[in-house]
């Protein structure tokens, strides 16, 4: 089992959809057991795959008061199951501080862990409990960066988040998101870093939020759709030299 987490300091990056569309391509074309697990009480994981659950439960799990396999969801994709939010994530920081569980995401993603091989954690943003517990656990952190120079600011906070971790610290992957080329500073920092994962603005991306779906699903020939297949095949491989 592994966890990948898609995180950032800052929100409006794009994170939701590259974690909803990096679990797809985790269970559909890696062949993985697959769990899509959103932290945002947001929803937004949840909305993308037509979810809503009805009963707030979410946070319920960390006070160890929920049973978290039930609150599973299928997603009516092979291999690949989601693990809704709700409001209830709303206090999670101060819920984790006041019970004193600073290692409680990791036994919960350990125990969820038995039934499947890749977990990916759609965050929240900001930096808080949620967030350190975060990156005690994950192996793979996904940082989206939309061309800005807010984005590389919220990456050096991430960058000094995972170094106090320590030795145990998770790999950084950051990800160029939501890139126009059109746009001289977009075309400037794909050229500044040349080595990042870039993923295109464009409409398929949008088209997720109207249709409910991946985007490898109902466009699997646009350049966005093969990027987030290359993305995966890339973390895939960062996963097999641990």
């Amino acid at each position: 089992m592994a966890v990948i987490a898609i995180y950032s300091a800052k929100g409006g990056v794009g994170k939701t959809t590259i974690a909803s569309n990096l679990a797809w391509c985790s269970a559909t074309q890696a062949g993985h057991s697959t769990l899509l697990w959103d932290l945002d009480a947001a929803g937004g994981a949840g909305f993308l795959f037509g979810v809503e659950p009805k009963a707030k439960r979410a946070g319920a799990m960390f006070a160890r008061d929920e049973n978290p396999e039930e609150l599973l969801w299928e997603t009516g994709y092979e291999n690949l199951d989601l693990l809704p939010a709700d409001d209830s994530l709303r206090q999670l920081d101060s819920q984790l501080l006041q019970i004193g569980k600073r290692r409680r995401l990791g036994k919960l993603a350990n125990r969820l862990g038995k039934h499947y091989e890749r977990i990916v954690l759609d965050c929240p943003p900001g930096l808080g409990e949620v967030s350190s517990q975060v990156l005690r656990t994950a192996e793979i952190v996904i940082v989206p960066l939309p061309p800005s120079p807010l984005s590389q600011r919220a990456f050096d906070l991430v960058r000094r988040e995972i170094k106090r971790v320590g030795e145990k610290a998770p790999s950084i992957l950051p990800v160029l998101s939501m890139v126009d080329v059109r746009r001289k500073l977009h075309r400037e920092a794909v050229e500044a870093e040349p080595s990042w994962p870039v993923l295109p603005y464009s409409s398929p991306v949008e088209q997720c939020a109207v249709r409910n779906q991946p985007v490898g699903v109902f466009a699997a020939s646009t350049p966005a759709a093969q990027q987030f297949g290359r993305l995966w095949q890339a973390i895939d491989r960062k996963l097999s030299k641990r």
